[in-house]
């Protein structure tokens, strides 16, 4: 009796050591989906894979990938926190499946998540389209309001899949993805940051639909097809206001030092500021373009200074974002803390009383080696925008390259 009692423990022993077995995810393809509004549903595709220590994800939107390393698997939860931008997916999982939510603490927002493992298109197609959306489309947002802008839509469309985007005079909605069924079009992006989803009828010349941004935001769009349709020049819509002769700031950075344009290393330079926030994909997308032109012209007297307006709620949460752009792009030019708790515009403005207004971020000044400002251009055209991309490009390297030669 007292062996099988014996028996019987061990076994039971061996039973309780034994360590559960470990959940893990299914590597390969996933669709996601982002609860919106209107009972909407604003879906993405990502690529998961098993590295060593834990998962990596590659998001796709167009011809973006947004590579996402930091995933966090403890018993059955989740956590997938995004690369540049403060937002992160937090949730339960399976092998074949996440549910959840992402959340910007910041801002209060939290929307409803889930991804399901295996081959999906993004959006889900029925019927033929009707219809070839490719050009250009003259188009405006909140139309007969205060808060009514313009945009061009710039699409490609091969059968019933779109790619393509919308530039504003303050920038660009990223790299668009979708599709034409029948005569409904549907596109979406998700970078981390901004989760925009943007439906509506089509015809061979009217557009008519709806902008969600988040499950927090909406807004009606109509939409002309004008192939001659441009904008407004980006270079025009912020100055310097009369009265002021010079740009001026003085901002901490991360050790509490103030910073200004009348500092030593600034003097007798050509310097380009940006006002920008680390929160803002425009912003990521200059940041990117400054860090590449910089690397690539090492013998280049330019210098730059980002003026980072931050959302988050304290001083320190706000050099932690800032610190977490740098390191992942690879920023070594200074960026000061302008403001932090909100990025609202005219709060920005206040700092900044020289300028007309900040329609953007970014904003990008030009002042030349006596000081003077001799350009401010608003928004950012990024590589979504394709040729207006390079044409930016190729019109930031000559005017720096002038201002460097007086």
């Amino acid at each position: 009796m007292t062996k099988k009692i014996l028996l019987i423990i061990i076994c039971f022993g061996l039973f309780c050591c034994t360590s559960p077995k470990k959940k893990n995810l299914k590597e390969g393809s996933w669709r996601a989906t982002l609860d919106v509004m209107d009972g909407a549903q604003l879906p993405f595709n990502f690529d998961l894979s098993a590295v060593e220590g834990g998962y990596t994800l590659r998001v796709f939107n167009a011809d973006e990938e947004v590579f996402i390393d930091d995933v966090e698997l403890k018993s059955d939860s989740i956590i997938i926190r995004m690369p540049v931008f403060e937002g992160y997916i937090a949730g339960t999982f399976s092998e074949e499946s996440i549910t959840g939510n992402f959340i910007k603490e910041s801002l209060d927002r939290v929307v409803p998540f889930k991804a399901t493992f295996g081959e999906a298109p993004r959006f889900k197609v029925g019927t033929e389209a009707k219809t070839n959306i490719s050009g250009i489309w003259q188009t405006t947002f909140s139309a007969d309001t205060e808060d009514m802008y313009i945009a061009k839509g710039i699409f490609t469309q091969r059968g019933n899949e779109v790619t393509g985007t919308f530039r504003t005079t303050t920038g660009d909605y990223r790299y668009l993805e979708g599709v034409v069924d029948g005569d409904s079009l549907s596109l979406s992006t998700f970078d981390g940051a901004h989760a925009f989803l943007f439906t509506g009828r089509v015809s061979d010349s009217s557009l008519v639909g709806t902008f969600y941004s988040g499950n927090h935001f909406k807004e009606p769009f109509v939409g002309t097809r004008n192939e001659h349709f441009e904008l407004p020049d980006e270079n025009s819509l912020t100055f310097i206001k009369e009265g002021y002769e010079k740009f001026e700031f003085s901002c901490p950075d991360a050790s509490g030092k103030e910073v200004s344009l009348s500092d030593p290393e600034f003097q007798n330079k050509v310097v380009v500021v940006q006002i920008m926030g680390t929160w803002c994909p425009n912003c990521l997308d200059e940041s990117k373009f400054l860090v590449n032109y910089l690397e690539e012209n090492k013998d280049s007297e330019l210098e730059v200074i980002a003026l980072a307006f931050e959302y988050a709620r304290t001083k320190e949460d706000a050099f932690k974002g800032i610190q977490r752009l740098r390191d992942r792009i690879g920023v070594e030019y200074p960026i000061v803390l302008a403001q932090y708790g909100t990025s609202n515009k005219t709060k920005a403005n206040e700092k900044l009383p020289m300028l007309n207004h900040i329609l953007s971020y970014p904003t990008t000044i030009f002042v030349d080696k006596k000081g003077a400002v001799r350009k401010i251009h608003t928004g950012f055209n990024g590589p979504a925008t394709g040729e207006k991309y390079t044409e930016f490009k190729r019109d930031f390297t000559s005017f720096v390259e002038k201002l460097l030669a007086e």
